[in-house]
């Protein structure tokens, strides 16, 4: 009898505590699944200016705890929207990445707000041999010719700087790092810039200086002309910088006036005053 109430317990007992490593091993697992939430993200690989299909997009489970900003969770809104950036696949659509409601699809959707696009011919020279790809930052060299009648000496100078390059022919990807030589350039310039640019255009021939993405600082220079890169004296008949007028020469002391011949004189004493009397 004991015996067999020995064995019940000890029966009871790992019934027991394989239920309990059960239940704490359930419980384990959802404390370290977090929730998910399920948000539109790319089916495919789409490029900027490109505008969304439905077959460009699905809904995915994502952590709910890292969901991105922005990130959207239908995707009959999204139909038709326009892409500013591009998106990988699997990658969420977030706000950040849309052109704003209405937008046309292409390089219209990738000019911010307030700015303009210009296009300018350039060669593999020019064209920094074709490094000057969609996203990078370049400068923009004006060479003006020298004037003979006016005398005035050729002339190189920046005239834009940090200018985004926005494409170059009719691609905008800006995904791809492999050189590109082509003859047109599209950068994005503020209305002001685009005036200068325009106008520098016609002045001489422009050059483009590809420069660091993430270099803020000016390049201010007075212009490059041959004389300063050469360090010569400037040619016959251009004129040069006047030196600094001399320091006025001290004035001369007024001649003292001739002094008048000698005189002799005596002193007179009369009682008790006293003269001086002169001849």
């Amino acid at each position: 009898m004991k015996g067999r109430r020995a064995l019940l317990m000890l029966g009871l007992a790992a019934v027991l505590g394989l239920a309990a490593v059960l239940l704490a091993s359930r419980w384990l697992l959802r404390q370290a699944t977090p929730a998910t939430v399920r948000i539109a993200v790319a089916a495919a690989d789409v490029g900027l200016g490109q505008r969304l299909a439905p077959d460009m997009l699905a809904l995915a489970d994502w952590p709910g705890a890292s969901m991105p900003a922005g990130a959207q969770r239908e995707l009959a809104p999204l139909a038709g929207r326009v892409l500013k950036a591009s998106v990988q696949r699997g990658e969420p659509v977030t706000a950040a990445k849309l052109a704003p409601a209405g937008t046309l699809g292409g390089l219209s959707a990738l000019i911010t707000e307030g700015k303009r696009a210009i296009t300018v011919r350039v060669n593999d020279v020019v064209g920094v041999a074709g490094f000057a790809l969609p996203g990078n930052f370049v400068d923009i060299l004006v060479h003006a010719p020298g004037q003979g009648s006016g005398n005035e000496p050729a002339l190189s100078k920046i005239v834009l700087e940090r200018i985004l390059v926005l494409a170059v022919a009719q691609e905008v990807a800006r995904d791809d790092t492999k050189p590109r030589v082509v003859n047109a350039v599209t950068l994005e310039v503020t209305p002001d810039q685009a005036e200068r640019l325009d106008l520098a255009r016609s002045v001489g021939t422009l050059s483009l200086a590809l420069r660091n993405q993430v270099d803020p600082l000016p390049g201010a220079t007075p212009g490059a002309t041959r004389h300063s890169v050469l360090g010569m004296d400037p040619a016959p008949g251009v004129p040069a910088v006047a030196p600094p007028p001399a320091a006025a020469a001290p004035r001369l002391a007024r001649a003292a006036p001739s002094a008048a011949p000698a005189r002799y004189c005596i002193g007179v004493i009369d009682g008790n005053r006293s003269r001086r009397e002169c001849l």
